[in-house]
């Protein structure tokens, strides 16, 4: 059989295609909003092409990296498509990183250039490879704007020669060392993009806020997701609560995606009210207490829970709700939505296996970890062979978590397994604790750690954040927590706090609060 019939039933899986159509289909449908500019699909398009043909005649070559340092704004979109069909690597930098951080990542991903935004120019400054600052002005001027200019409004020829190519590098937090460079092909893009689209409920009607960081595992793909389904991206240089807000009146908005952080402050601001219209609001990040669910339920938010890892495109399962579950009272539905569920339909079913690979028995509350493998798992980590193979033993991917397996077949995480506090060899599960806390009416949101205990070993403390214009004791605290889950299992120290550490995708960083509490001991376990 000639190359040519072959070709008639195969094409490489891209998400770059996902633009060409959108500008196809619908050329003057908005693409873009911010602030007061507007972009159709027919310019979104032109520059994207701009930018790819700017790439091409600066000689960088296929398979080679280009760096993206900015907030949720066009270029930043335009990215997402101009460098893939350029054959270019998109290595999105958190843009909280320090100057040493990003100087590590564009090292270690040997980028060859970096487009940083003008508030972020100091972070680039002792870095030898040409930059390109971004005003975000959209106007004649703007370095970005003029570099644009000179490129073609024509698309480039592709180079993508098999959907396995990587089409960008994200690199891990680095909590527990250097951060590893998490590659992602064209085709696990694909096709996490469109498992988006289908648990998103998103169609030609979809108006999308970006509140997810873009840099953090590629905006979870949604920036392909959206464009898949010609839906409009409503950027937002900052996440502010007001700003939101504003954005659900003024733009129509139907979805958007955040870590509970986040959430919380969208339903604790002076500005929140139900809404006329529901919107979806996927959640992930870390596990949302089943209180929160509620209160955004109580705005016309509709919340899914979806979770993932940097290693699986961002979010590869759902706790979709199910038809019986809608007659239940409002917080036995909660719970159950707070549950990470299942696999995407894009991806392969989640396991839950012990320490030898098997599976564990579902429904008996026995914990393991939970693996995945298919479509939504990374390639790799970019030149570390030996983390790659320890992530990948056995032929699945290990997530680190700890979960329940219940006899419905939807997996509940109930720690990651160095959070686990390990009490008179009991296992307390820091998440159900924190869930516990979150339900007290002062509570804004609350972290649980381990803390040496000399007669238990561990004991669970917790860190709080109460509500504006809210009062509560650790002695209420605690008594609460008795009430709501095993006496031994509340924490037996309380502190209030300001604020709880964090990353700069929402995440609580409860290695901080851990370190500070097991100071001055050599190891954290006692």
């Amino acid at each position: 059989m000639s190359e040519n019939v072959e070709k008639v039933y195969r094409s490489e899986l891209t998400p770059v295609s996902f633009l060409r159509r959108a500008a196809y289909m619908f050329p003057e449908h908005t693409a873009v909003v911010h602030g007061e500019r507007r972009y159709t699909y027919r310019e979104l398009e032109e520059r994207v092409n701009r930018l790819a043909s700017r790439l091409r005649e600066a000689g960088i070559g296929k398979g080679e990296r280009v760096a993206f340092l900015l907030p949720n704004i066009p270029p930043m979109l335009e990215a997402h498509f101009a460098l893939p069909a350029a054959g270019v690597v998109l290595v999105a930098i958190n843009t909280r990183l320090s100057a040493g951080e990003v100087d590590y990542i564009l090292k270690h991903s040997n980028s060859r250039m970096v487009f940083v935004d003008r508030e972020l120019e100091h972070l680039v400054e002792g870095v030898g490879i040409e930059k390109v600052r971004v005003d975000d002005t959209g106007e004649p001027g703007d370095p970005y704007e003029d570099y644009l200019a000179a490129g073609s409004p024509a698309p480039v020829e592709s180079v993508l020669a098999d959907e396995e190519e990587t089409i960008s590098i994200n690199y891990t937090s680095g909590t527990t060392g250097r951060p590893k460079g998490v590659m992602y092909t064209h085709r696990g893009a694909y096709l996490s993009a469109l498992g988006n689209v289908i648990e998103a409920g998103m169609d030609y009607r979809t108006k999308y806020l970006w509140t997810l960081p873009m840099f953090h595992c590629n905006g979870w793909t949604f920036p392909w997701a959206v464009t898949a389904i010609a839906g409009t991206h409503v950027c937002l240089r900052k996440v502010e609560a007001p700003r939101i807000w504003a954005s659900f009146e003024s733009e129509g908005i139907t979805h958007y995606c955040a870590a509970p952080t986040v959430q919380i402050s969208i339903v604790n601001a002076e500005e929140a009210k139900p809404l006329d219209v529901h919107v979806r609001a996927m959640i992930a990040g870390a596990p949302p207490s089943p209180t929160l669910l509620s209160q955004l339920s109580e705005l016309n938010i509709d919340p899914v829970h979806i979770y993932g890892l940097t290693e699986t495109y961002g979010p590869i399962t759902t706790s979709a709700p199910r038809e019986e579950w809608k007659d239940l009272p409002a917080d036995e539905r909660a719970a159950l939505m707070a549950r990470q569920g299942q696999a995407y339909v894009t991806a392969d079913l989640a396991r839950v296996v012990d320490d030898n690979g098997d599976d564990i028995e579902q429904g008996t509350g026995a914990m393991g970890e939970i693996v995945f493998r298919g479509n939504m798992v990374m390639k790799g980590y970019l030149d570390n062979e030996e983390a790659t193979a320890e992530a990948f033993e056995g032929g699945w991917y290990h997530t680190g978590d700890v979960a329940l397996w219940h006899d419905d077949g939807y997996i509940e995480i109930r720690d990651r397994s160095k959070d686990v506090i390990i009490s008179g060899g009991e296992n307390i599960s820091t998440i159900e604790v924190e869930q516990a806390i979150a339900k007290h009416d002062a509570v804004l949101e609350a972290a649980v750690v381990a803390i040496p205990d000399e007669r238990w070993g561990e004991r669970p403390k917790a860190f709080v954040t109460l509500k504006k214009g809210k009062e509560a004791t650790e002695e209420e605290i605690i008594a609460f927590c008795k009430e709501k889950i095993a006496r031994y299992k509340a924490p037996a120290a309380v502190d209030f706090v300001e604020e709880l550490p964090k990353t700069s995708t929402g995440k609580i960083q409860k290695y901080v609060l851990r370190e500070k509490e097991w100071s001055g001991r050599e190891k954290q376990v006692n």
